[in-house]
């Protein structure tokens, strides 16, 4: 069932990714936890290393500017200014409070957040508040 809801997750995020998903069925197979851990040394380096690759959050936002969704910078101000929770967010169980006009694009790709473990959501909000200037 995991593997399933994985794969439909990856083909909703080709809507939002510029190129093809190279092997769908492949790339379903992998669950997020699997081997993050030992790869990523911090939680900064894990969250950088699920936003730029299987979370596929790059593709929409970027480090300065807007593309799709919010710059990761205005993401990481908004939230320590109005002391949201990331997490609580990606997990499907907070309102949107950083562009709440683009919650539908956002929306349909909390598939692949709410997959996460707490340990990598808690990594992409490290690596999101690494942004603060």
């Amino acid at each position: 069932m995991k593997k399933v809801l994985f794969l439909s997750t990856v083909l909703a995020l080709a809507s939002c990714k510029k190129e093809a998903v190279e092997n769908p069925v492949e790339n379903a197979t992998e669950n997020y936890s699997e081997g993050h851990s030992a790869e990523a040394k911090t939680p900064e380096a894990l969250g950088k290393q699920i936003f730029e690759g299987q979370g596929n959050c790059i593709s929409c936002h970027q480090a300065d500017q807007k593309v799709v969704g919010p710059s990761i910078q205005e993401i990481a101000k908004i939230y320590k200014d109005k002391k949201g929770d990331i997490v609580t967010f990606l997990k499907g169980n907070a309102d949107p409070i950083v562009d709440p006009d683009q919650f539908s694009v956002m929306k349909t790709n909390f598939p692949v957040t709410q997959a996460m473990s707490d340990e990598e959501l808690k990594a992409i909000e490290s690596y999101i508040y690494s942004h603060l200037k």
